[in-house]
């Protein structure tokens, strides 16, 4: 949610933050500005969809700032939009988080005489900026490195800010949301993160919480903002390999990056020989582990769900799935001879880092999967491992969420001794979805499907076993781009309460697959029926009770994942059909930094 970015160097400012932001829509945002300096510092706020230039009226520049604003305190206004100015105009902020304690802060401002402009808590970190540089003697130079981090010490919450000075210096502070610098010879660029600058830089610093950053004539300096003690920045090759921001042809990136799913699953199949000690070590600790747990929240909970599901079913550990956001009464269980897996798209996710940041001080073995490098959730763990699944821009999940669970089978496959079996497994896989993808009649089957369940109200799916979690997913993703109810359930719950909604017309989505559960998937299947149910069938073989049927192949342990990408194609097709804005879903952001 959000995005920052700056830039200093010998290009034009507003050209180069503008492009930079465009790069971080991917994160979510209402409305969005750019600050830049020229004499004095020029502002520009919009609301909506980030336009052009033509759509500005800011000067050339060397150095400026930008901001994607999702609304927290405040409604979706200009006023409200960052960057915020100083009221002497000598400075602009922007800020990512929420800052817990603005109310106490603002009443103590407002006291002081602060006048306040906007609705939002990020204008109180500009007028305590204020407070703090009033506080400095009047007979030196007032130091804003200083009293940014004096202000930054009272703030609560997970925040990060960036400013801008009059006088052509960035500065930019973090506790919580994320922060990288990017650095190509005369440019230097901040950003929430390393996709943003991919293109332009060799080397990035990734800022760690609790420390500040600035530029002054092209140099860089850091330091720890609780002691104010100088540090070494340490710059990092950062692989920014598959960078590329384009449709590539494709109507939208959704569509795109569902065909980029068997690249995603070659990069799984590759990894865990070019990384085989790293895998090696990692296995090992899986099974002597008292406890595995895998963690993650939204769509990336249920993968991490997935995951525990073939630990427990292929690798025979003792594994158990934790969403982020509840995991709290785990805490006083958790102990070093544990281990949490973390797989995760941005590695930004504010409520699994707050759990992975208990778990650290437990001293408990933590493992990451992650796509975007320089994370904060890669550098919290001991087990560091990069998805490698290229930049993914819709908001909706697809190949990489794909890729965790073909990354969890294979975990599950190594564990016993089976490294060969699970790759080979994969690659039959890699080889069905790529067929799939590519057969105009599948997309054309879907594409009339999504026509008639566009038009409903309700949708249910049912899964059991190795099914459960994709039909869950199927329900985010339909719900992500359809705006429309879905309910997923164990098929074997469906007696229990749901089948009260059953009646004719209702349309119910399930997947059947050649396992332990297809006997009792059936008889759900035949229990909706009966009741008049309109039943969608998922499956290698047709079945006399489908009134639809989306043929799939038999994969095998892997039909699981199989699975998920008619659910993908369904929930796109039912976007697009119902004109909604596909790759960015109403309300929504793909890297979720606040809780």
């Amino acid at each position: 949610m959000c995005g920052i970015f700056g830039y200093i160097g010998p290009k034009n400012a507003p050209e180069v933050v503008l492009e930079g932001l465009k790069r971080l829509e991917y994160r979510g945002y209402d409305s969005w500005g750019i600050a830049v300096v020229a004499d004095q510092i020029k502002l520009n706020k919009k609301v909506g969809a980030i336009g052009d230039l033509s759509r500005t009226t800011l000067p050339g520049s060397t150095i400026g700032i930008g901001h994607t604003r999702w609304a927290t305190h405040g409604g979706i206004t200009e006023t409200n939009a960052h960057p915020h100015l100083s009221s002497d105009k000598s400075f602009a902020l922007a800020q990512n988080g929420i800052v817990e304690n603005y109310a106490q802060l603002k009443g103590d401002l407002i006291k002081k005489g602060y006048k306040f402009q906007t609705e939002t808590d990020t204008e109180v970190i500009v007028r305590l900026i204020e407070e703090k540089l009033s506080l400095q003697p009047r007979r030196l130079h007032r130091n804003l490195v200083k009293a940014a981090r004096a202000a930054f010490l009272d703030l609560l919450g997970r925040n990060t800010v960036i400013i801008l000075t009059r006088d052509n210096q960035l500065l930019a502070a973090r506790n919580g949301s994320p922060l990288v610098v990017g650095v190509n010879r005369d440019e230097v660029f901040f950003s929430s993160d390393t996709l943003s600058f991919a293109p332009f830089v060799d080397k990035a610093l990734v800022v760690d919480n609790g420390q500040m950053v600035a530029t002054e004539n092209g140099k860089i300096s850091l330091l720890d903002i609780k002691s104010g003690r100088e540090l070494v920045p340490r710059l990092e090759n950062i692989d920014f390999e598959s960078s590329k921001v384009d449709k590539e042809g494709y109507e939208h990136f959704m569509l795109k990056e569902i065909h980029e799913s068997p690249y995603a699953l070659n990069q799984v199949i590759n990894q865990v020989d070019e990384n085989a000690n790293t895998y090696k070590k990692f296995i090992k600790n899986i099974k002597v582990a008292k406890n595995v747990y895998t963690i993650g929240s939204g769509t990336t909970g249920i993968a991490a769900a997935q995951i525990a599901f073939y630990l427990r079913t292929f690798g025979g550990i003792r594994a158990v799935g934790l969403t982020g956001a509840e995991a709290r009464e785990y805490f006083d269980l958790f102990s070093k001879d544990d281990l949490v897996i973390a797989p995760s798209q941005s590695g930004e996710t504010a409520d699994v880092l707050e759990v992975l940041e208990v778990l650290k001080e437990k001293k408990v073995k933590i493992a990451s999967y992650v796509n975007m490098p320089g994370s904060t959730m890669t550098r919290l763990s001991d087990y560091k491992f990069l998805i490698q699944a290229g930049p993914e821009i819709c908001v909706m999940a697809t190949k990489v969420f794909t890729s965790k669970l073909a990354w969890g089978y294979l975990l599950s496959k190594m564990v016993t001794d089976k490294k060969k079996e699970g790759q080979e497994n994969l690659k039959n896989l890699t080889e069905e979805i790529d067929k799939y993808l590519n057969k105009s009649n599948n997309h054309k089957s879907i594409k009339a499907l999504a026509k008639k369940l566009a038009k409903k109200q309700h949708i249910f799916l049912l899964g059991k076993y190795q099914n459960f979690n994709i039909m869950r997913e199927g329900m985010v993703k339909i719900i992500e781009g359809s705006y429309i109810h879905a309910h997923a359930m164990p098929a074997g719950d469906l007696k229990h309460y749901a089948i009260t909604l059953m009646e004719k017309g209702v349309p119910v989505i399930v997947a059947v697959s050649e396992d332990v559960a297809k006997d009792d998937v059936l008889n759900a299947v035949n229990q909706v029926k009966v009741r008049g149910a309109e039943v969608i069938g998922i499956s290698s073989k047709p079945y006399e009770k489908f009134d639809y049927h989306i043929q799939v192949p038999d994969t095998g342990e892997t039909t699981a994942i199989m699975n998920i990408i008619p659910l993908q194609l369904l929930a796109y097709y039912m976007a697009v059909e119902l004109g909604h804005n596909v790759d960015k879903p109403r309300n929504i952001a793909k890297s979720v930094t606040v809780k």
